[in-house]
C-alpha cells in the first residue's frame, strides 16, 4: 500500500469535470478590441503587413467591422487616429473634427452601448512622432500637458465614454481630469496608462498607427522594463491625481507587475496585449508551429489569472468568434 497523497487528477478526469472547477474565464465584457481609424478614403481597409488581419479603417468601413463584432459580442473598443496632416503640435489630435472624434460620433450614433476608449496622445498626430511638444530635441513634460487635457476635453465631447491617456507625461491624469471637470465632464473617467514601458514590443503598432518617432526614442518618459517598483510609483501617482482605472503595458512580459498593482489597488486593472505579442503569435501560427486559439486563449488566461479585469488585445474579435461556436 502506498501513503496517501494528494490526488489532484481527480479533479481533471472529464472536460466537464476541469470545466466546474476552472479558477479563471475569459468573458466578452473583458475584451476591448483597438481599432486604427483613418481619414481620407470612407472605404478604405489598408491591411497592416506585421499585423496579419488588422487594418488601417476608414470611417465607413470602421462602422462595418464594429457592427461585425457587436453581433459577436463586444462590449467595447479603443480608437487610434491616423489623420492626413500632421504638425509640430499635434494640432488634429484635438480638433473637433479629428478623426479619433469623428469615428467616436459616428460609433456612438450607430451603436450607443458599446463603450469608446480614446486613447489620448500626441504622437499620432505630430510630425515628429513623439507624445509631447518637442523643443531642441527635448520633449517637453508641461507644456504638453495642456495639449494633452484639450485632447481628452474633445475626445469626450465627441461621445468617449472613457479617456485613456498614453503618453506617460508626468501630471497628465490631473491635468486631464481638472480639464474634464471644468467642462462639465465630471462623468467621464480615465483609464492611465499608468505603467507603460520602453518596450521592444511596440514595433508592428508603429507601422499601424503610423507613429514611430523621427529621431530618439521614448525612453525618457516611457519605463525602464528593467524596473518593477518604479511602475507602483507611477501607478500611485496616477491613482491619486484621479485615474478610476490604471493599466499596464505591455501585458505578458510585465505579468508580476500586475500582480502586485491587483495587491494594491481595488480599482479595475486593464492590460494592453500589444502588438508584438499579437504579431508573434500570429508568426508562429501561419508556420504551423502552435495552435494560434489555444495559445490565445492560454495567453488572455494568464492577463487574467495575473489581475486584469480588462485586457486590450488585437484578438479580441477572434475569441469572441470561438466564444460564439
Amino acid at each position: 500500500m502506498f501513503q496517501e497523497f494528494h490526488r489532484g487528477r481527480r479533479l481533471r478526469t472529464t472536460a466537464t469535470l476541469r470545466e466546474l472547477v476552472r479558477e479563471t474565464e475569459i468573458r466578452p465584457q473583458d475584451l476591448i478590441q483597438p481599432y486604427f481609424a483613418a481619414q481620407g478614403d470612407p472605404e478604405a481597409m489598408n491591411p497592416i503587413s506585421s499585423m496579419p488581419g488588422q487594418y488601417q479603417y476608414g470611417l465607413d468601413k470602421l462602422v462595418e467591422r464594429v457592427e461585425m463584432a457587436v453581433k459577436l459580442g463586444l462590449k467595447a473598443l479603443m480608437l487610434f487616429g491616423i489623420p492626413e496632416t500632421k504638425d509640430e503640435v499635434g494640432t488634429q489630435a484635438y480638433a473637433r473634427d479629428g478623426i479619433v472624434q469623428q469615428a467616436t460620433r459616428r460609433i456612438k450614433e450607430r451603436f450607443p452601448d458599446v463603450v469608446v476608449v480614446a486613447d489620448t496622445c500626441l504622437c499620432e498626430y505630430t510630425s515628429h512622432g513623439h507624445c509631447g511638444l518637442v523643443k531642441e530635441g527635448r520633449v517637453l513634460n508641461d507644456p504638453t500637458l495642456e495639449l494633452l487635457a484639450k485632447t481628452a476635453v474633445s475626445q469626450a465631447r465627441a461621445g468617449a465614454d472613457v479617456i485613456a491617456p498614453s503618453d506617460m507625461m508626468d501630471g497628465r491624469v490631473a491635468a486631464i481630469r481638472t480639464a474634464l471637470d471644468q467642462a462639465g465632464l465630471t462623468e467621464t473617467p480615465i483609464m492611465s496608462y499608468a505603467v507603460k514601458y520602453a518596450s521592444a514590443f511596440y514595433g508592428p503598432f508603429r507601422e499601424a498607427a503610423e507613429s514611430a518617432p523621427k529621431f530618439g526614442d521614448r525612453k525618457t518618459y516611457q519605463m525602464d522594463p528593467a524596473n518593477g517598483r518604479e511602475g507602483l510609483r507611477e501607478a500611485e501617482a496616477d491613482y491619486a491625481e484621479g485615474a478610476d482605472m490604471l493599466m499596464v503595458k505591455p501585458a505578458l512580459p510585465y505579468l508580476d507587475v500586475l500582480t502586485r498593482l491587483k495587491d494594491r489597488y481595488d480599482c479595475p486593472l486593464a492590460a494592453y496585449h500589444v502588438s508584438g505579442e499579437y504579431s508573434m503569435i500570429k508568426a508562429a501560427a501561419s508556420n504551423g508551429w502552435i495552435d494560434e486559439n489555444a495559445v490565445v486563449l492560454e495567453s488572455l488566461t494568464a492577463i487574467k489569472r495575473a489581475g486584469a479585469d480588462l485586457i486590450l488585445t488585437y484578438f479580441a474579435e477572434d475569441v469572441l468568434r470561438l466564444m460564439n461556436g
